[in-house]
């Protein structure tokens, strides 16, 4: 088999792999109550660890490639430096894009934040410790805010980790680089617009986009995906292995949910419009992978050659 049929086999294989997977992992959903569903957490966690049983598939069965966990981007892990670099990077800048877009979302008034105060979050917590039966707060909200953080940071490093690698071995450590063949913006593309369309069995029933219609929530799920994607391509390629990409998706999951703490009170927000998930949390996250892209830094690392030293002889002679 040559190069390209090779090429276009692992591609149709892996997709198909993917997308089936998906479908027969929710069709509980769609057969039962939907989001609803007491099973949906379970099911849409287990649906992340399609991709990386596809690929599996792909590079098992069809490629076998000698070095099977460099094909999947599990390894380098070196040099340490650099991959630690890039795994802090993967930890904190989406919840710096999270916060961005809040503030984004805010000054464009689709987003009522209480930044100071914790409002909204104040009485979110009043309204739950109601319910059961306690009447004040037992921390000052301040506080409660930035346990809330150390929350966020554990479930980024611990809670969220092992589902959003299931996803990235198969997106970013196996997809994204056998499309840079095709270089940077078509990679970006390809690969976001095969992610977004992904997740259209739990988005069409009404995942990140409640109350939008369906077409309008998976196309926002793709343009999503495009961005977010290019952002979690950049740190695999740059970082030398998945992981770093594995850990901006699980801090982005959990940064997420930031929008909580920082609305105003009795405030509400269309995640369409709103939120790193809505057109105007794009915006910051765009620009930074345009510029990175233009740097020419969507490619991967490569280690300078080490520099051959020189016998005592040829020293002797140079002198």
């Amino acid at each position: 088999m040559n190069t390209t049929n090779r090429f276009g086999t692992s591609m149709t294989v892996y997709i198909a792999t993917a997308f089936a997977l998906a479908w027969l992992i929710t069709l509980p959903l769609w057969l039962g109550d939907g989001l609803r569903s007491p099973l949906a957490g379970l099911l849409v966690m287990t649906m992340m660890f399609a991709p990386t049983v596809a690929a599996l598939v792909v590079v098992f069965f069809i490629e076998k490639p000698r070095h099977k966990a460099r094909a999947l981007g599990l390894v380098p892990l070196k040099p340490a430096g650099r991959l630690i670099g890039y795994l802090a990077i993967g930890l904190f800048l989406p919840i710096a894009l999270c916060m961005g877009a809040l503030v984004v979302g805010a000054l464009l008034g689709l987003y009522p934040a209480d930044f100071t105060g914790f409002s909204g979050f104040q009485q979110l917590t009043e309204r739950q410790l109601e319910s059961a039966g306690i009447t004040e707060l037992p921390l000052p909200i301040g506080v409660l805010v930035a346990v809330q953080f150390v929350n966020l940071l554990l479930a980024a490093l611990i809670f969220n980790l092992i589902p959003a690698l299931g996803e990235e071995i198969g997106w970013r450590g196996w997809l994204l680089p056998k499309l840079l063949r095709f270089g940077p913006w078509p990679a970006i593309l390809i690969s976001g617009v095969i992610w977004g369309l992904w997740h259209a069995p739990v988005i069409l029933l009404g995942h990140n986009y409640p109350g939008t219609p369906g077409w309008l929530a998976l196309i926002a799920m793709v343009v999503f995906c495009i961005i977010m994607g290019g952002i979690f391509g950049w740190l695999r390629l740059r970082g030398g292995s998945v992981w770093p990409a594995a850990l901006a998706h699980s801090s982005l999951n959990a940064a997420a949910t930031l929008a909580l703490l920082f609305f105003a009170k009795d405030g509400t927000y269309d995640p369409l419009h709103a939120n790193i998930t809505g057109w105007s949390g794009w915006i910051i996250p765009a620009v930074l992978l345009v510029l990175i892209v233009a740097l020419g830094k969507f490619a991967p690392f490569a280690p300078k050659p080490a520099r051959p030293q020189s016998s005592p002889s040829e020293e002797r002679a140079d002198g």
